[in-house]
């Protein structure tokens, strides 16, 4: 029997557990941090054995095949250790892709893999796809297989979930774009990233397709380098394509073979230009699924957007409050603040990861009248900022933060929530920080 161990007692940890029990792996999990109690009951209940507060090195150095969560660095001990004796560190979505059949969409980029993601799901359960969306999202993509009740797998996929990669390779690939992001995990070397996000590729066949955005010279270049064996569909709000999607006069049009879509832009829910492409990679998806034009057209209409990417959430005293939590670089603080049409209180900050932030300085110029720090460390927020604007004002909780941008909004202001950073200082993830943003501007 072969032993599995399973790196991290999280969604992904879990629902390898669930897969590998199912596939006849003796298994044991291992938690450098705490479990949470929902998890240790799964665990209890499959009756295998498991730890939490460190890793016993004697228990997780004896696998024939590890499972690492993808918030544990290459560079954690345990991991060294595995890999210089020679143990295979794969990824959830490596394992989990090596025992379903179901076709899989695989979405990565820097910005917008959720927003495409869960589009994507959206269009295919409207056209009645037995479809569900996972891997950076939702449920655990190896827990689901393990359930084996879906023929078309959507999965958000992170840099960090690729680099576990070894034979995956999804039907349909989407790069949503490549900025710098993460960069403290990647040797602050933007090229390492950048081959990360282009792992989803690497095993496609002539059979496969790989979406991308053609405006993106970061990706552009490097297919010109490394070209890959996927038939290649571009989309681009700046060049007519042939093969693939363009815009033309507040059109979307999508050309496959010898058949054209076409829906106006104006009829789409989700606004700004990074939303036209959004639609557009998941919408050339869905046409090569040959989902009916009319279903494409009323899913893209009737799309909300996701919980915590600019989301506008309530209105106080003619003040719009706008949770954008999900912006953890800067590139997605540059969209939301790029889609402001009224002067902005910008909250802001967490875990810089390398971040550059001369990228904004038009827009702080231009749309922001104060900013409110929200991080352990706002130093260098306060560096680039600080002769910017006539406001800026330190705080350490989300509370406190949206106190202060209550009293500095007027009317017709936007209050915006897009940090630019990770979350992990102060809240547990980027959705907690989100739900606490929302529940204190509920409170005002």
């Amino acid at each position: 029997m072969k032993r599995l161990v399973v790196l991290g007692g999280g969604e992904s940890g879990v629902g390898t557990a669930i897969l590998g029990v199912q596939k006849g792996f003796e298994v044991f999990v291992s938690d450098f941090g705490k479990i949470k109690e929902t998890y240790k009951d799964v665990l209890k209940k499959l009756e295998l054995k498991w730890e939490e507060g460190g890793h016993t090195e004697a228990e997780v150095l004896n696998a024939d095949l590890v499972m690492k969560s993808p918030g544990i660095p290459d560079k954690a001990p345990i991991v060294k250790a595995l890999k210089a004796k020679g143990t295979p560190v794969i990824s959830e979505i490596e394992f989990a892709a090596g025992f379903t059949d179901a076709m899989i969409i695989g979405v990565t980029g820097s910005n917008g893999k959720t927003t495409v993601t869960t589009l994507i799901d959206y269009i295919l359960r409207q056209a009645n796809v037995n479809s569900i969306a996972a891997g950076n999202i939702g449920e655990s993509f190896a827990g689901l297989v393990a359930g084996g009740k879906h023929d078309h797998y959507v999965l958000e996929i992170s840099s960090f979930q690729l680099d576990g990669t070894v034979d995956f390779a999804p039907h349909i690939a989407v790069i949503t774009n490549i900025t710098p992001d993460h960069l403290d995990r990647y040797e602050y070397r933007f090229e390492n990233y950048i081959a990360s996000k282009f792992r989803i590729t690497m095993n496609q066949t002539e059979e496969d397709y790989l979406i991308y955005d053609a405006d993106d010279t970061v990706i552009t270049s490097w297919l010109k380098e490394h070209p890959t064996r996927a038939r290649l569909l571009p989309f681009s709000i700046e060049k007519e394509i042939e093969q693939g999607a363009y815009l033309k006069e507040e059109n979307i049009i999508i050309n496959l073979g010898n058949n054209t879509f076409k829906m106006k832009t104006a009829n789409l829910t989700i606004k700004g230009a990074h939303n036209t492409k959004n639609a557009m990679a998941a919408a050339t998806v869905a046409r090569l699924l040959n989902i009916r034009k009319a279903t494409i057209r009323e899913s893209l209409e009737g799309f909300q957007g996701v919980e915590h990417r600019l989301e506008r959430f309530l209105k106080i005293n003619n003040v719009n409050y706008i949770n954008d939590s999900k912006a953890t670089n800067v590139n997605a603080t540059f969209y939301a603040l790029d889609s402001m049409t009224s002067p902005t209180v910008w909250i802001a900050g967490g875990v810089d990861k390398g971040n550059d932030y001369r990228d904004l300085y038009p827009l702080v110029n231009e749309k922001v009248k104060a900013i409110v720090c929200l991080g352990v460390d706002n130093k260098k927020l306060l560096e680039h900022f600080s002769s910017m604007v006539d406001v800026i004002i330190e705080t350490q909780s989300i509370t406190e933060a949206v106190k202060i941008a209550y009293k500095l909004a007027n009317k017709g202001d936007n209050v915006l929530l897009s940090p630019a950073c990770a979350s992990f200082d102060l809240f547990e993830n980027y959705e907690d920080r989100g739900r606490q943003f929302k529940e204190a501007v509920r409170n005002l």
